[in-house]
Parts: C-alpha cells; structure tokens; sequence
C-alpha cells in the first residue's frame, strides 16, 4: 500500500506542479517596452480665427450711403423748374430714411443747371433746386442744420454734350454726405 500511496502523492505533486507552470504562463507578461512618460501638459498653439470682417460698405458712410439709395443719390428737373416731382419725392424719401438712421451725419446737397442760360442764372437756379431738395429733406424731419446746399450751376455737368439727352441729365440735386 505504501506505494501505492507514494503514486498518488507522486501524481498530485506532478498536478500541482503542472497546474502552476501553466498558470504562469498565463500570468501578464510585462511589456518589452514601456511607453513614453506623459509630457508636460500640450497647450493649443493654434491661433484663434480672426473675427469675421464686415463685408461690404462702413457703415454711414458715402459709400454705404449710396448702397443704401440704390445709387439714387440725384433727384433730375424740368427745364428751368426746381419743384419737387413725385419721381424725386420718392428718391428724397429714401434719402431721408438713410440721413434719419445716421443722426451724425451731415450732406450737401449740389444744385446744378444745364449749359443753356447765363452763369448767374444757372447759379441761381441751381441754388434753388438744391434749396427745394433740402426742403422736401426737412419736410421728412431730417434736421435743417445737417444739411448745407451748394449751386455749380452749368459748371460740372456729367454729360458735356450739347443735346436734350445731357441738359436732362445734367439738371440735378445730388446729395453727398460728408465723412
């Protein structure tokens, strides 16, 4: 029986021994290499975006007063009239809406004539014509003392020519705002 014994005492060492040798070949091996130490901390070195630009014209300006008239910065007259026609009502009014919106903003208004009269008369004419724009301008509630008027008379036309064409083109109040 002793040895008998001894087999099993024998085949349960061999067991155990077996059972511990797989088990540590199961066991976590440690990694060949470690990884890297985590560096300092990384800070976004990337520039924030920069701020959208505003397209288009600065605001109150000549440029955005324009844009903002469609480019009806001229109200046109009959021949040797300086009343306000219900064409240039309409433009004076959109005019007026800008100037009201922009309280700061001060405009001459230029009075011009075609080339057909004399130079004093044409002055005076053109005086009128922008003296009856800035009128219908304060008639709107734009102060009167934002507005200044100016008459060139027959001496700027936009149009040199010397047919009915461009003495119509060249009867105006064109109003410009100062910067």
């Amino acid at each position: 029986m002793p040895s008998m014994l001894n087999t099993r005492l024998l085949s349960a060492g061999v067991l155990v021994s077996v059972s511990a040798l797989a088990l540590s070949a199961c066991a976590p091996k440690p990694p060949k290499q470690l990884p890297p130490e985590p560096g300092p901390p990384v800070t976004n070195t990337t520039p924030a975006p920069a701020p959208a630009m505003p397209s288009g014209p600065t605001p109150g300006s000549q440029a955005d007063f324009l844009a903002s008239v469609n480019g009806r910065d001229t109200i046109h007259f009959a021949l040797d009239k300086y009343d306000i026609d219900s064409i240039s009502a309409d433009i004076l009014r959109v005019q007026a809406g800008w100037l009201l919106k922009y309280p700061a903003k001060k405009a001459t208004i230029e009075g011009h004539a075609d080339e057909r009269g004399t130079r004093d008369y044409n002055l005076a004419l053109g005086e009128r014509r922008a003296n009856s724009a800035k009128a219908f301008l304060v008639s709107l509630g734009v102060d009167a003392s934002r507005l200044t008027t100016v008459s060139y008379g027959k001496e700027r036309p936009v149009d040199p020519a010397s047919n009915e064409e461009a003495w119509a083109k060249n009867r105006r109040a064109v109003t410009v705002t100062i910067d």
